[in-house]
């Protein structure tokens, strides 16, 4: 079977990728797209190639419903070091490849891609720092699970360990706190609001 990543055109990507996740015909596809703005006729002009130019609604939500990251969508990432193959781009774009543009897209510090303007790399460090922050969150949510379940477990060695859970919870959550601080300072809202315990 033919691996849909690998493919040479948003369309072509599209179609392999909806028969490979189980979606026979287009019509079912766009059955699992709530919101209607992908019709059935829509994704076959899509996937023929008659249709090149597809919005950004459209293009999250039949990457959504496929569950695909929408970058293996937009760019032949089987083959990365091919050169992307969007229609339509500027030529800022040529020469950039499969790899590249998805660390361009993903905004991934210190890949293949680099930014040329220093307000670009600042942008890119902010991202990577939310991305930390939301790690840290994750991480400080898994140790309070993990401490509760050794407290309430009854076994007195997994009880004599919180404390050494706490100290993780109490550097992790000093750690985002940190993050946070720099990103409200770069001028993000609402940053230390945000929920899950940090």
């Amino acid at each position: 079977m033919t691996d849909f990543r690998s493919e040479t055109s948003v369309g072509a990507r599209i179609k392999v990728a909806r028969r490979q996740r189980g979606f026979r015909t287009t019509r079912d596809l766009a059955e699992a797209i709530p919101g209607g703005n992908v019709t059935a006729a829509i994704l076959e002009n899509i996937e023929s190639g008659r249709k090149a130019d597809i919005s950004v609604s459209q293009l999250l939500n039949i990457a959504r419903a496929l569950g695909v990251p929408p970058t293996m969508l937009l760019a032949p990432i089987g083959r990365p070091n091919n050169e992307l193959d969007l229609p339509n781009l500027s030529d800022d774009f040529d020469g950039m490849t499969a790899a590249e543009f998805d660390c361009w897209l993903s905004a991934t510090p210190a890949s293949s891609y680099v930014p040329g303007l220093a307000v670009e790399r600042f942008d890119i460090d902010i991202l990577a720092s939310l991305r930390e922050l939301g790690t840290l969150r994750r991480e400080v949510d898994r140790l309070r699970i993990v401490r509760d379940v050794h407290l309430t477990s009854g076994d007195p060695e997994l009880s004599a360990s919180t404390a050494e859970i706490d100290d993780r919870i109490d550097r992790v959550t000093r750690e985002a706190a940190r993050v946070s601080g720099l990103l409200e300072s770069a001028g993000l809202i609402g940053i230390a609001s945000e929920p899950a315990g940090v």
